[in-house]
């Protein structure tokens, strides 16, 4: 437990590709910088084999090695790091006080980058067989499924980068996704071109993943007429949920609960700013993410003016 209350320049929650950053570069600036974090370095990368499309990276680099990356370079810089869950932001005078599972820091300002989480189908079966077949993760399941059948619902990035993960290891790979068309880039669209294992399919809507100690299929529904697939696991990946519950009473959202920021990621509320997928707007790419931690960091640094 944090017994005294840390006082900090900059605190960041979250340590995904976008926190990260605001760390690296806050700490570049010279202030006292804390990184927060709850789930190991990277955020939702850490489950992605390959990011084609980072800067620098030609060959790609694996998301779980992307984070650590950017987190010893943030470290190296001065930023500190610390384990812990969000749980409330409260002004504090001309600071805010913010609260974790471990106590109590005080920042002068904050760069929230808490990103966001898988959005949930909601229909019969995904919660009763999570982690018996449902899935978010196919570089941690996909080696399970060796020769087997896995359903992948959702065709934008997200998906078809995951199912390309899942084409290593499974027999077959079917995309299901509601649109006439998939939504992904068209650098994924043509590797899965090339994938004899995966298949898409379009105009489905899911009502129901089925099985009862384990994963055997889906009932879906096509132009009115429903039937069953059979498969051996569900990926579920239909978008993202941003995580900025703790934030409705400081800052104003939109109606998908994505934190409004003008262009230098500045919120509503005097000294807080928002990155990555967190913030409206967003394009919830991690090179995004990483400009706006950069941004953030930046502002944030005007914003405290000279270093007294």
């Amino acid at each position: 437990m944090v017994s005294d209350l840390q006082q900090f320049d900059v605190v960041v929650i979250g340590g995904g590709v976008a926190g990260l950053t605001a760390g690296l570069f806050s700490a570049r600036l010279g202030r006292s910088t804390l990184v927060l974090e709850s789930l190991m370095p990277g955020g939702h990368l850490g489950s992605i084999t390959k990011v084609d499309d980072f800067p620098g990276f030609p060959e790609g680099v694996a998301g779980y090695d992307l984070g650590p990356m950017i987190q010893e370079q943030a470290a190296n810089a001065g930023a500190e790091f610390q384990m812990g869950e969000m749980q409330s932001i409260a002004p504090a005078g001309s600071a805010w006080r913010i609260t974790t599972s471990d106590g109590e820091l005080e920042a002068k300002a904050v760069i929230v980058a808490t990103g966001s989480t898988n959005r949930l189908l909601g229909v019969p079966g995904e919660e009763r067989l999570a982690g018996k077949g449902v899935s978010h993760c196919a570089s941690c399941d996909g080696p399970m499924l060796k020769g087997k059948k896995a359903i992948v619902i959702g065709a934008g990035d997200s998906g078809l980068q995951e199912a390309l993960t899942l084409s290593e290891f499974v027999g077959e790979v079917l995309v299901l996704h509601t649109g006439a068309l998939p939504s992904g880039q068209s650098a994924y669209l043509k590797r899965i071109s090339e994938q004899p294992k995966i298949k898409l399919q379009g105009d489905i809507v899911i009502e129901e993943i089925l099985g009862d100690a384990v994963v055997t299929g889906v009932r879906v529904r096509t132009k009115g007429v429903a039937s069953e697939i059979s498969a051996d696991a569900v990926f579920v990946y239909i978008g993202l949920q941003p995580n900025s519950g703790f934030l409705k009473a400081i800052v104003e959202l939109d109606a998908a609960e994505r934190v409004r920021t003008d262009i230098n990621m500045q919120t509503s509320a005097r000294g807080i700013y928002a990155a990555g997928d967190v913030r409206a707007d967003s394009a919830s790419q991690a090179i995004t993410s990483a400009g706006d931690g950069a941004t953030a960091a930046i502002a944030a640094d005007r914003y405290l003016g000279k270093p007294v």
